[in-house]
C-alpha cells in the first residue's frame, strides 16, 4: 500500500470514529463502548493488523481488563483481566510510554502464557497508552501489522491518534454516567 493509500485510509478511519463518537453521544451508557469498538476496528483496518483491543484499568483489582477487541485474532481477548505490571501492555500502562517490539519471543516483557490464554499468540506488537490528565488509565494494542519489517515510529504516531480518540470516548462516557448518578441521588 502507498502512502497515499494510507493515508485515504487512515482518514476514512478517523472520520468513521468520529461519526460513531457523534452517534454514541446521542446514545445510552453503552453508546461509549460503541465508539471504543470503532476505535479498535479502526485500528486494524489501518495497520492491516491480525487484532487490536484496548484494556483499561480496573483500580479496585490493580488490573487491566481487555474491554473491546477486533480484527480476526481478537475475539479470545474479551474479558481477559491480568495484573496492570505485567507483559508489554502492562509496561506500557505503569510507564505511561508507548512501545512498539517487532519479534515478542526476545522480549522479556512479553508474557507469553496470557497471550496463550487468548487463542493467539502474537508475533509484534505496538501498545500505546490512553492518558488523561489524572494519568494513564489504559492501554490500545496492536498486534502483528502489516508487512515482515515491523512497527514504525510513524506506526506509534497513528497509534496515539486512536489512543488519544478512545481517551475522549471513555472521559465522556464517565462524565454521563457520573452526571446521571448526582440526578438520580438528589432527585
Amino acid at each position: 500500500m502507498s502512502e497515499d493509500e494510507r493515508e485515504a485510509v487512515l482518514l476514512a478511519a478517523l472520520e468513521g470514529v468520529a461519526a460513531s463518537a457523534a452517534a454514541a453521544s446521542r446514545l445510552e451508557p453503552a453508546g461509549g463502548e460503541a465508539v471504543l469498538r470503532s476505535v479498535v476496528e479502526a485500528t486494524v483496518q489501518v495497520f492491516e493488523a491480525e487484532a487490536a483491543s484496548i484494556a483499561l484499568h480496573d483500580p479496585e483489582t490493580s488490573r487491566l481488563v481487555i474491554r473491546v477487541a477486533a480484527g480476526r485474532a481478537g475475539a479470545g481477548a474479551l474479558g481477559l483481566a491480568f495484573n496492570a505490571s505485567e507483559g508489554i501492555a502492562g509496561y506500557v500502562f505503569t510507564t505511561g510510554q508507548p512501545l512498539a517490539v517487532s519479534d515478542v519471543t526476545a522480549d522479556p516483557r512479553f508474557d507469553r502464557s496470557t497471550a496463550e490464554t487468548t487463542g493467539y499468540v502474537p508475533r509484534a506488537i505496538l501498545a500505546v497508552p490512553l492518558l488523561e490528565e489524572s494519568g494513564t488509565i489504559g492501554v490500545l494494542e496492536v498486534l502483528d501489522g502489516r508487512g515482515e519489517t515491523g512497527f514504525q515510529l510513524r506506526d506509534l504516531e497513528l497509534a496515539s491518534v486512536f489512543a488519544r480518540q478512545a481517551t475522549v470516548a471513555i472521559r465522556a462516557s464517565r462524565v454521563e454516567r457520573d452526571t446521571t448518578e448526582i440526578l438520580r441521588l438528589t432527585l
